[in-house]
């Protein structure tokens, strides 16, 4: 594996940075601002220390060096006089720009991408996330093996290029590509084991926390669930989809589960590693989109969410929209304005725990309009229906009688109808 690749789990040394932003035709100046401030703190969660910013307005993207020759000797002179070690860009850079970015400041250089990986390799802690974040590593690294190599191939043939140099990109290229296949077979694997555990879920309502990430997710899940899920106020404290039951009162349950955050300039082939967590969104009954009121750009991460779930092609699943940390807000009037530009959201802080009780009881109404309470006889000759019956409704009462079970339960109408007609035939 060539060592010019950033593998931060494995740096010892303290890491000193200087990021840097380009502003396009018509993103304002503040835009560019928070989306740096952003990525200091992406930096900063992942224990760098930033020394110091450069903000290039262009016209357009420079192919050679992303943000002009002239920018670079300025960011060379900052880099230098703040003894920074590691250089940060805001967008995704092509292989060659990180190639010709390196070779003048003499300085590793990152993308926002590689950094959001660092961190998710620092935050992995179960099994399944470590190989989510393997994955999404090789995935990164492939296409930018490749282009590291591109020079001489184009080259064949030519002095310096003879002998090992194509045989250790292809070296190279097929080592990434097995541990890809390998590590998409582990997942596949604990994929269906969690299969197994949704279809045994599939009888209660099923409830997906999503939004920005720092919304404050995993503290509503301890908040709801009394648990002690890891909740930090740190980007992408978690990358694991939790799941735990909510007793809403004595006939209604449901199934909560955090999410992984999104953040702005994520890239889909890597939310794509975490196939879990996208399956427990696309197949909740419900989403929880937890958004932040107090920040600055919460409009932008409204769009940000919806974008995601665009792509993921679960614009479509249910949804309440929740505005959360109101006791950060200077004064109502903020409320007033949020509530007008979304009828029919909620506002709570989980700190303060206002608003949870409206929360509680919305969820309470949503699900219990999902399912019905019927009775269905089981003969002796059906019997093998009462394992399907059970596993997906909730059994409320069973009478016995001669001719088989009089079952009182409660659940999906759809599931309801099925079983009925199972029964009956």
């Amino acid at each position: 594996m060539p060592k010019r690749f950033y593998e931060p789990q494995r740096r010892r040394i303290k890491q000193k940075v200087i990021l840097v932003g380009l502003r396009l035709p018509g993103a304002s100046s503040w835009q560019v601002e928070d989306s740096l401030a952003e990525l200091e703190a992406l930096a900063t969660t992942a224990g760098a220390e930033v020394l110091g910013k450069l903000i290039q307005a262009r016209g357009r993207i420079e192919a050679a060096s992303y943000i002009g020759s002239g920018k670079v000797e300025q960011l060379l002179s900052l880099a230098t006089e703040k003894k920074a070690n590691l250089v940060i860009f805001d967008d995704d850079l092509s292989p060659a720009q990180v190639r010709n970015l390196e070779s003048r400041l003499k300085l590793p250089v990152i993308d926002r991408s590689a950094l959001i990986l660092d961190i998710f390799a620092l935050r992995a802690r179960t099994k399944e996330a470590k190989a989510q974040v393997s994955l999404a590593q090789m995935k990164y690294l492939l296409p930018r093996l490749a282009g590291r190599w591109t020079h001489l191939e184009r080259q064949e043939g030519a002095i310096g290029t003879r002998g090992p140099g194509e045989t250790q990109l292809e070296t190279d290229r097929r080592q990434v590509q097995k541990r890809i296949s390998d590590l998409e077979k582990t997942l596949e694997r604990i994929d269906r084991e969690r299969e197994e555990q949704r279809k045994r879920r599939r009888k209660v309502f099923t409830v997906a926390l999503i939004g920005y990430t720092n919304a404050g997710k995993s503290t509503l899940l301890n908040l709801l669930s009394k648990s002690e899920v890891l909740s930090e106020d740190r980007l992408f404290a978690t990358l694991d989809a939790t799941t735990r039951k909510i007793v809403l009162d004595e006939r209604t349950e449901v199934l909560l589960t955090d999410t992984v955050g999104f953040i702005k300039k994520l890239p889909l082939h890597l939310v794509a590693s975490f196939r879990s967590t996208l399956r427990e969104i696309l197949e909740a009954d419900l989403l929880l989109h937890l958004v932040d009121s107090s920040h600055r750009e919460v409009e932008n991460h409204l769009r940000v969410a919806d974008q995601t779930l665009l792509s993921l092609r679960a614009e479509n699943r249910p949804q309440i929209l929740v505005f959360n940390k109101v006791d950060l807000l200077p004064d109502a009037t903020h409320i007033t304005k949020l509530r007008h530009q979304h009828p029919g959201s909620l506002f709570i802080s989980c700190t303060e725990e206002i608003g949870i009780k409206s929360l509680l009881q919305t969820l309470r109404e949503i699900a219990e309009n999902q399912e019905q309470e019927t009775t269905i006889f089981v003969g002796r000759e059906q019997e093998r229906f009462y394992p399907l019956i059970n596993r997906h409704t909730k059994i409320l009462d069973t009478v016995s009688n001669d001719g088989g079970l009089l079952l009182r339960v409660r659940g999906r109408p759809e599931w309801i109808n099925r079983l009925r007609k199972m029964v009956s035939s």
